[in-house]
């Protein structure tokens, strides 16, 4: 790995050391650097989990992507660096209760004195890691969340105006990049998957966080919501050009 390309992406100049401190600076730069899209699955272009392959479209060709290539890029990158890190399945919180099968989503385990939870493919959700064994409310800036031990499982709950929402559950158990595939491809050719039925792309800022969806670009500082409505695909490509310097055209070709 061009280690260096992949902090420059990050635009992360601060020390390597394999610490925690190091650990929380290095997340929080991925999170404000590299956007949550997927874009691929809707101009033709397939998403394969192959290290190597996934990490030249993060850094090479300044895109984002979904949770398996967002914390497979990661994982790879604190690996790099010296961390030990482990993949591991998660399945994400249904609106109308229960959760989302194995490997619907991709999260991080990062043993150090401390273990951490790290996660730079959840969209909106901490921006620091959090202590996998802590089971108090952890508070990051007006956020609040808490991992509790539910029936075998491990689950992540935010508060949100006052009320716990579980974000998603998951387990310990380490898995190798492959074991994400199925549910990978499930993710670009199911029409049940939110993926197929949306095209979202956000990134967070220091302030709060910008999102382009098919219809508007929803812009969040400090708290303060502004919304813009797209007329069209025109605008919508407009958009995430200005925003995020993905070009659609270039997307395609590649």
């Amino acid at each position: 790995m061009d280690t260096q390309s992949y902090l420059n992406r990050l635009r992360y100049t601060g020390p390597l050391d394999v610490t925690a401190e190091t650990l929380r600076q290095l997340h929080k730069a991925h999170l404000l650097s590299v956007p949550f899209e997927n874009l691929d699955n809707h101009v033709g272009r397939r998403i394969v989990l192959e290290e190597e392959r996934v990490i030249r479209k993060l850094v090479q060709e300044g895109r984002g992507g979904i949770c398996y290539e967002l914390n497979g890029a990661f994982c790879a990158l604190l690996r790099e660096i010296g961390f030990e890190v482990a993949m591991l399945s998660a399945g994400v919180a249904r609106d109308a209760g229960g959760f989302d099968p194995p490997f619907d989503h991709m999260t991080l385990m990062v043993n150090l004195e401390q273990r951490w939870l790290a996660d730079v493919g959840f969209g909106d959700s901490f921006r620091e890691p959090l202590l996998l064994d802590e089971r108090g409310e952890q508070i990051q800036s007006d956020d609040a969340y808490q991992l509790r031990e539910i029936d075998g499982f491990l689950i992540l709950f935010r508060r949100e105006s006052g009320e716990w929402k579980p974000q998603y559950r998951f387990t310990l158990e380490r898995y190798p990049y492959s074991a994400f595939s199925e549910m990978c491809v499930y993710h670009q050719t199911s029409p049940e998957s939110i993926f197929t039925q949306r095209r979202p792309c956000s990134v967070a800022t220091p302030e709060g966080r910008i999102t382009v969806t098919d219809k508007r670009v929803i812009i969040t500082e400090l708290g303060e919501k502004r919304e813009r409505e797209l007329s069209s695909r025109e605008e919508w490509r407009s958009a995430l050009l200005e925003h995020f310097g993905i070009d659609l055209d270039r997307i395609a070709v590649l």
